[in-house]
């Protein structure tokens, strides 16, 4: 009965089981809802489901994001009457086996300890609800409509589409070509450019922790000064540096053997530049990541090593190699990641380009860039939030598998 009475209106569960102050409230929370939000939500549904049935009336984009909103407090709502639901039949239990009906102000004190984490924990989901997962749905309903620069709100609505946008990446010969190339591009830079700036910062870290290396302290300063000047004022001084027409490199080093590299106009110049440069970036950190954990492996392996007669590439390999990937293997995940989604530096030495024909994309732009092209640009929303969901299923997926796969995620007796 108290669980019938739940589903016919929360509250009335709890009334039957003579939990008088949990029943007012869960009434209250109802009826509150049902006069407030009953009416947006309805009118969110219609919208999202439709997008507007009247152009320059009806918003497309505004009914969407409502849409979201009202399927969001839906949610909540929905979790809080199953909750109450459970409540109420959790208590009648509880009856049924004799137990004793706290009073109010019992009720009280343990609904306060029983739910404190949760009072403290519920604004912070609110707030990341509302920061996180609203965008992100608005990005993914974006997907499969038709907004772009020629089919855009309020002067014309917008419509569901389906699959169409993902068709069209591989069936239309110049998005076709475009997804390929700078999908190709992305995962070579990705891998080429991070596994450059690891082997070097690992390498130098080995180097300067030699017991044989003097003035550590001012060659591993010197080494990490690059890490210190922003990454913007690195990327835009290299980007003069490597101007084809007035740069210091094409000018006053190359110039010398009669040298001249299109390193702006040139597509392969580009990526070339592009991966020295992250190098440059990113090997600071690295170095610093990697000397902490070199110092921290225990001397007493190596001279073990050294009376068994290891080799300096045995214990590289059976000693230092090992602690480092078990040390800093999630974090070398997240730099890979990091590079796969690095905008900043394609977008800031030559804006993803130089330009190629028969293509929407420049000759260096990764897919985090041909994306902000896509939107800001050229207006192809849709298409954009389409190419997003894909980048952000291949990260999800690596850094799954990848992240699982290491030991620092693992027991220790399992390695």
């Amino acid at each position: 009965m108290a669980t019938v009475l739940s589903i016919l209106f929360a509250g009335l569960g709890q009334l039957y089981n003579r939990r008088f102050l949990k029943g007012i409230v869960f009434i209250v929370v109802e009826a509150a809802f049902l006069i407030t939000l009953a009416n947006f939500v309805v009118n969110g549904v219609w919208g999202a489901i439709t997008l507007g049935e009247t152009p320059r009336e009806d918003h497309s984009i505004i009914l969407l994001i409502e849409g979201i909103i009202a399927f969001i407090v839906i949610g909540f709502a929905l979790t809080a009457y199953i909750f109450n639901i459970i409540d109420a039949r959790r208590n009648a239990k509880d009856l049924q086996l004799g137990k004793k009906i706290p009073t109010v102000r019992q009720q009280v004190i343990d609904a306060y300890n029983s739910s404190f984490p949760y009072m403290l924990i519920t604004p912070g989901l609110i707030m990341l609800v509302f920061v996180v997962v609203l965008p992100l749905a608005f990005m993914l309903a974006l997907a499969f409509a038709d907004y772009s620069l020629y089919n855009a709100p309020p002067r014309k609505l917008l419509n569901w589409v389906g699959f169409e946008n993902f068709t069209k990446l591989f069936t239309e010969d110049i998005w076709r070509e475009s997804f390929v190339n700078v999908f190709s591009w992305t995962i070579i830079w990705t891998f080429v450019a991070t596994t450059l700036q690891i082997a070097l910062g690992l390498f130098l870290a080995i180097l300067v922790n030699d017991k044989r290396i003097k003035f550590k302290r001012t060659i591993r300063t010197v080494l990490i000064l690059p890490w210190a000047v922003p990454a913007f004022v690195t990327i835009l001084i290299f980007a003069a540096m490597f101007n084809d027409t007035f740069g210091a490199i094409n000018n006053d080093i190359l110039s010398q053997f009669g040298v001249a590299i299109p390193w702006l106009t040139d597509a392969t110049w580009t990526r070339v530049a592009l991966i020295l440069i992250q190098t440059w970036l990113g090997f600071p950190f690295l170095f610093a990541l990697f000397t902490g954990v070199l110092q921290s492996i225990p001397s007493d392996m190596y001279e073990a090593a050294d009376v068994d007669g290891g080799s300096r590439l045995q214990k590289f390999r059976f000693i230092t190699f090992p602690h480092i990937m078990f040390a800093t293997a999630p974090l070398l995940i997240m730099q890979y990641a990091q590079n796969f989604n690095n905008f900043n530096i394609i977008y800031l030495f030559n804006e993803g380009g130089p330009a190629v024909r028969g293509q929407n994309a420049g000759g260096s732009d990764i897919l985090i860039s041909w994306v902000y092209k896509q939107t800001f640009e050229y207006n192809q929303y849709s298409m954009a939030a389409a190419i997003t969901i894909i980048m952000g299923l291949i990260v999800s997926i690596f850094a799954f598998f990848q992240f699982r796969r290491t030991a620092a995620y693992k027991e220790e007796g399992e390695m």
